[in-house]
């Protein structure tokens, strides 16, 4: 993954990319995708690097839908929440710190994709369900230099 000049290793999804995203396929689209914002376990981090980006302090009730068949799809959402959904204050950390890239999100359309994320890595760079992923040490590098309209930019 490059940001200007920096470059850093970054994992995709487990089905690799695609031009032709469906919600729930493990494919990391092939897109260019603005930064919306981002999200932050300020529980378990602390000293963030300074960023222009717009940061939201994860709480507990926070959820993402990615059901394709509810009005909320590929929304935050609160909890309690029936709907198939992604929780944002996720046990294994990968959410620590999580940015929201406008893959469907401004101009929505059902089963497209939903939570395509800059969130952080497994270790061993293992395969993400569609987002893209790095590591919490070049998270804080790239921080610095985003800003809301930033943009990724995934190659097939």
């Amino acid at each position: 993954m490059s940001i200007g000049a920096l470059t850093v290793p970054a994992a995709i999804g487990r089905s690799g990319t695609t031009s032709r995203k469906r919600e729930g396929d493990g494919a990391t689209p092939i897109a260019t995708m603005r930064v919306l914002s981002g999200f932050v376990r300020g529980d378990r981090l602390r000293a963030l690097p300074p960023t222009a980006l717009p940061l939201t302090r994860i709480a507990s009730h926070m959820l993402w839908c990615d059901d394709p068949g509810h009005a909320c799809y590929n929304r935050p959402v609160r909890a309690p929440f029936a709907p198939s959904h992604e929780v944002l204050a996720r046990a294994d950390g990968l959410y620590d710190i999580c940015l929201v890239l406008d893959w469907n999100v401004t101009e929505r359309r059902r089963h497209r994709g939903s939570a395509i994320f800059l969130h952080l890595i497994r270790p061993g760079y293992e395969p993400t369900a569609g987002c893209i992923a790095v590591s919490l040490r070049d998270m804080r590098r790239i921080l610095p230099l985003l800003r809301r309209g930033s943009v990724v930019k995934v190659m097939g």
